[in-house]
């Protein structure tokens, strides 16, 4: 495989041997799509002959999805037994340099666009206005900035740091103690360029203290949060593991619940009726259970809380499908490797999902819970041009979709054979 940009033709014409529609869930054989710019601008049953000055693809030997895209990542984070102390030892440029190549790695994995759920100095939204502008390349960022927590919760920046580095910070670095710092904390985010908004609604697995899932927020704080982030245009996405900050969370109006590990019925049901999106992020639960069983991986607190919360995201994730809870894919990957991605889709299938249901989770649900579903997600006239190819039919074999042969983003092939 090689990294190409090709020059701006006419029109691009593309042969597909199949073609996942995911507007009708459906797999058409023998299509071409037409691009002008960045847009497709026709999807049509057969093979047109392309004109003498258009780009021609021929991908007929190859079954065509639309872009994927993952709801849940860190680009700035790389999973290391040294990851705690480089806390102390990396520069903001450090984080900003790998979150590039990080980037890069997840647009050849087939992922044309991520929501990036966490950031410090504003790296991920740098990065994103620098793929926009041509800078660089990766897949398309929708960055939440920092996140929103609770002083000494999973998000505060200065968690477990010796007593001379640390701080009281407040709502511009992310932390919040009440319903006024929360207004505070929001419009910090408006005034940051983010594109949503991120709270940890519960303790989390990976900051260095005692509890995973204790909620670390009041009802009135997320509502307040909620309440502001409309006012500001964005939505809100909630981590969450423990099930009485899934059911505040939830109850005060987020649109999605990160994680989700130790939902229980009650909870599921109440997502359900409010239209709460479920992100699971198997990936990461899988890896960091693997990852505690080594000696000093991980910091005797997180080794804990690895081993006794990681193990029960896949039975949780088949209670909520079964449920009928709206799942959009998400990998949490940075806590995993980056370009790895597309592992999810088989922990998701051995956990019961289909493989059409798992397809869309990463395309159509997720565009809509983006609010994007006008411009991504399914290969239909007058959406952006994200398309990836593999060489199997990933409706018999969903492991395929970790080795993508071709990518185009917005119109542009980045990976071809």
């Amino acid at each position: 495989m090689s990294l190409f940009y090709l020059a701006i033709h006419a029109k691009t014409v593309i042969h597909a041997g199949y073609l996942f529609d995911a507007d009708t869930a459906s797999l058409e054989p023998e299509m071409t799509i037409v691009i002008e710019e960045n847009i497709i601008s026709d999807v049509v049953a057969g093979y047109i002959s392309p004109e003498s000055d258009d780009l021609y693809i021929d991908l007929t030997g190859y079954y065509i999805l639309p872009g994927l895209i993952d709801m849940h990542v860190h680009l700035t984070s790389q999973s290391s037994s040294k990851a705690y102390i480089e806390r102390t030892t990396l520069n903001s440029a450090d984080y900003a340099i790998r979150a590039t190549k990080n980037a890069e790695k997840t647009l050849l994995a087939g992922f044309t666009s991520v929501r990036n759920l966490g950031d410090a100095d504003s790296i991920t939204i740098s990065l994103r206005n620098a793929i926009n502008n041509g800078v660089t390349f990766g897949p398309r960022i929708f960055s939440s900035g920092t996140t929103i927590s609770t002083t000494g919760g999973h998000g505060d920046p200065t968690n477990s740091l010796n007593l001379t580095l640390t701080s009281d910070p407040g709502p511009r670095e992310g932390v919040i103690n009440g319903k006024e710092d929360a207004y505070k904390a929001v419009r910090h985010r408006y005034k940051q360029d983010a594109d949503l908004i991120k709270i940890t609604a519960t303790g989390g697995v990976l900051s260095n203290a005692k509890n995973g899932q204790n909620p670390q927020m009041t009802v009135d704080e997320i509502k307040a949060i909620v309440a502001s982030a409309k006012d500001y245009g964005f939505k809100v996405a909630a981590h969450a593991h423990g099930s009485e900050g899934i059911k505040r969370a939830t109850l005060a109006g987020v649109d999605s619940i990160e994680h989700g590990t130790l939902m229980d019925k009650e909870g599921a049901s109440l997502m359900r009726e409010r239209g709460t999106y479920y992100v699971p992020t198997l990936l990461a639960g899988k890896w960091v259970a693997d990852k505690a069983l080594i000696e000093d991986y991980y910091p005797p607190f997180v080794e804990i809380k690895a081993l006794e919360i990681g193990p029960q995201l896949q039975a949780t994730f088949s209670m909520a499908n079964q449920a009928g809870l709206k799942i959009a894919f998400g990998t949490d990957t940075g806590v995993s490797p980056h370009g790895e991605n597309a592992k999810e889709f088989k922990l998701m299938i051995d956990a019961g999902m289909s493989e059409k249901e798992a397809i869309l989770s990463a395309t159509l649900n997720a565009a809509d819970l983006l609010g994007k579903n006008n411009e991504i997600g399914s290969l239909s006239k007058g959406k952006l041009a994200d398309l990836i190819g593999v060489s199997k039919n990933p409706l018999e074999d969903i492991t395929i979709l970790e080795t993508v042969d071709f990518v185009m983003k917005g119109g542009v092939v980045v990976k071809q054979p």
